[in-house]
């Protein structure tokens, strides 16, 4: 194989372990927010309090993206994200055999911290991999991970939950800890990374970095505490509201669920494409804009063909805009700081927004689920609009070739 050749495989390997680590992961999470009912009733508990064990997951996602972050800009990308991957999927089948709800809250919130470590390092080695000129479009592919997995949780809970019950689909987490094969045996480090190697060991430099970068940082968790808002605000009880207030089946529920994340995968596709023509921000805007205006056919849909359209509507637009994250924040970030930087961000962020399930779930008992869902996802989409169109840009902009700091 020449070096051309080779070059190209190690793209390809790096981007499909990037997007089958958040594949993998998005599952693991997502197949908790298909069964918080049934949980609820073994665990003699309420709903909000099992939707609790979502809150603690996205809580401790910091802890993670640090922890993670700090090892791949240290020693490379690839150790750190096999052991994270290894860490969220034995986590995950441990959840399948929690004997109450103290122990089910505990390991979710260590899941959690395997959950924060895998986008960072992950998106990092993939991004750093490509060409500037593809970055859009595969920070789309590598966002709709999430999508995917959400949808073979959708899969799995229609054909796995009516036999087995929800303790089964925890067991189906164990399996991420096989792509650590892959990663080990198929993709190479970071070429990004490995020339900037020698600058690693002073952490104090490493550190004047991350201060002097401070500003781009704040803002950074800004924009992925609103997106986070849209995004767990527009998905988490979504299948509790098809099955409590529309009274669907475990079949049904699981079909929507498939249809809208379809339209995820396809607008994440769609919108990096485009940002790669027309910018970052403007692509974003665009896009949550236009989920404002779906929110009465997403959750006031008289018809089983018109909640099709707008589940599938909801996801298109919404993850259209989140495709366009891993490329936007991984450009704003100082090439020194990109395993950390984009993934602490991140998940610090997420914390700011871990209480949308249950924020929806406390107002549903007072509007319904529905209503609530409208008014939160109406809320958020309108804010995040104006902290994107806020923001900076660096499109395209080279990597390992600028550290970078705040304007």
């Amino acid at each position: 194989m020449n070096a051309t050749a080779a070059k190209r495989s190690n793209q390809r390997n790096a981007v499909i372990a990037g997007f089958l680590g958040w594949t993998l992961d998005a599952f693991d999470f997502f197949v908790l927010t298909f069964v918080l009912a049934p949980i609820a009733r073994e665990f003699h508990c309420t709903v909000p309090q099992i939707a609790l064990a979502i809150t603690a997951s996205l809580a401790t996602r910091p802890l993670g993206a640090l922890l993670f972050g700090l090892l791949a800009d240290r020693y490379g990308r690839r150790m750190p994200l096999m052991l994270d991957i290894l860490l969220y999927s034995g986590v995950e089948v441990l959840s399948g055999f929690a004997p109450n709800y103290t122990v089910f809250i505990i390991l979710r919130l260590i899941y959690g911290i395997g959950m924060g470590g895998e986008w960072g390092v992950g998106a990092s080695l993939a991004l750093e991999s490509v060409p500037a000129r593809w970055r859009g479009v595969i920070s789309g592919v590598l966002q709709e991970g999430y999508a995917v997995g959400y949808l073979l949780a959708a899969v799995a809970y229609w054909t796995v939950f009516p036999h087995w019950g929800w303790r089964a689909l925890f067991f189906l987490g164990g399996a991420p800890a096989l792509l650590t094969l892959f990663i080990r045996t198929k993709v190479k480090e970071s070429e990004v990374w490995i020339a900037g190697k020698a600058e690693r060991h002073d952490w104090r430099q490493y550190g004047r970095e991350v201060w002097a970068n401070g500003r781009r940082f704040f803002y950074l968790v800004l924009l992925m505490a609103m997106m986070n808002f849209i995004s767990h605000g527009t998905q988490d009880l979504y299948p509790t509201y098809l099955q409590q207030q529309r009274g669907f089946t475990p079949k049904l529920t699981a079909i929507i669920t498939i249809v809208s994340m379809i339209g995820a995968i396809l607008g994440s596709l769609a919108v990096g494409l485009l940002s790669d023509r027309i910018g970052r921000r403007r692509s974003m805007v665009i896009s949550v804009i236009a989920a404002i205006f779906v929110i009465p056919l997403w959750v006031f849909a008289p018809t089983l063909s018109l909640i099709l359209a707008g589940a599938f509507l909801m996801q298109f637009t919404m993850q259209g805009a989140w495709g366009v994250i891993p490329a936007h924040i991984n450009e704003l970030s100082p090439d020194r700081l990109r395993g950390f930087f984009p993934g602490f961000a991140y998940q610090v962020g997420v914390l700011l927004a871990a209480s949308s399930a249950y924020i929806e779930a406390v107002m549903s008992h007072r509007f319904g689920y529905g209503m609530a869902m409208a008014i939160f996802a109406g809320t958020v989409l309108a804010v995040g609009a104006v902290v994107i169109a806020l923001g900076p840009e660096a499109h395209r902009v080279l990597f390992g070739e600028r550290t970078g700091s705040s304007p």
